[in-house]
């Protein structure tokens, strides 16, 4: 077993120096902006927003083409103040992305949330005048947009539409291989000794295929080959969630953890004999001679062991003769 758990950090930030794909350094960016509210805050000066109306997002014609125009702050702010709303709505927006530059991308409902709806609705027209476009239908707009913009306003209103009416999300559980180990990682609240596989919680607007790409790369810096759905379960706690149980392999060649300190304590490969090991350990809670506590896995009734078994049982079917 290989603990990667020695890497450099910049302060106040957990990104290695390992050069890391566009995709993982963009994740983990936007990881940091929904985990440090003074970092969306800083991103909201230079980033851009994108405005709904009643989750129908503005839209300005150019040419044969329809385009989702991009706002500034500032321009923003003098939107909000001209049309009598207060420039803390700024706050009710929802982070929807970035470049690859890490400018960070926003939507903002100019009549969602809060008593100034209304006044929002009254004066859409002289919105609309103002902004040199229109709030159109998104379920229209989806035929003359691209679809790299289409996909961005999708996620944008879906996420506006939630954060009004929601609290919690699905929650997501994957066991990652490289063929031959499994990856499992711990959490500070974990009892000692215990490691399961990732987990997390499916993002408004994501496929189970994209939240899973987007939890392996925020937690471990790793990027997912193939990805396999194997179950799902109703799960109590912390609150009552459905879990959506996947396995998935890392690219070939590609296999170095990068740990999220913030969301993880340790991350590590094991092998198929250490594995079966610790699904026969009996009391896992019994110290060793050395006062550590030995490598476990979670209880039957939990998803996650049924994924490891799975993975075990394919690991020695793979490795028998022909």
């Amino acid at each position: 077993m290989s603990l990667y758990c020695g890497i450099a950090f910049r302060r106040k930030s957990f990104w290695c120096y390992r050069l890391l794909s566009t995709y993982i350094t963009k994740t983990r960016y936007l990881f940091e902006l929904k985990e440090d509210d003074d970092a969306c805050k800083k991103a909201q000066q230079t980033g851009a927003f994108y405005l709904f109306h009643s989750l129908a997002p503005l839209l300005q014609q150019s040419e044969h083409q329809y385009l989702p125009p991009q706002h500034s702050l500032l321009e923003l702010e003098r939107l909000l103040r001209k049309f009598g709303q207060d420039t803390q709505r700024v706050e009710d927006s929802v982070l929807i992305g970035c470049s690859e530059q890490h400018e960070a991308w926003f939507a903002l409902d100019l009549c969602l949330n809060g008593s100034s709806s209304i006044n929002a609705s009254l004066q859409k027209p002289e919105m609309e005048m103002e902004l040199k476009g229109s709030f159109v239908d998104l379920r229209k707009a989806l035929f003359w947009l691209n679809v790299k913009d289409a996909s961005l306003l999708s996620t944008a209103q879906a996420l506006l539409r939630w954060h009004d009416a929601h609290q919690f999300c699905s929650r997501m559980i994957t066991l990652v291989s490289d063929g031959t180990r499994c990856l499992l990682a711990r959490q500070s609240s974990f009892p000692k000794g215990m490691y399961s596989a990732l987990a997390g919680f499916c993002d408004i607007g994501e496929s189970v295929e994209e939240a899973v790409r987007r939890e392996v790369a925020e937690e471990v810096g790793l990027e997912i080959e193939r990805l396999q759905y194997s179950a799902s379960q109703h799960w109590p706690f912390p609150n009552s969630s459905l879990m959506i149980a996947c396995h998935a392999t890392v690219k070939p060649g590609q296999t170095e953890i990068q740990v999220n300190f913030r969301e993880l304590e340790a991350a590590a490969w094991f092998s198929h004999d250490e594995v079966i090991t610790a699904l026969k350990r009996n009391d896992p809670h019994t110290q060793q001679q050395n006062g550590a506590f030995p490598f476990w896995l979670p209880p039957k009734l939990a998803i996650a062991n049924q994924l490891i078994k799975e993975w075990v049982e394919k690991s020695t079917c793979s490795s028998l003769p022909a």
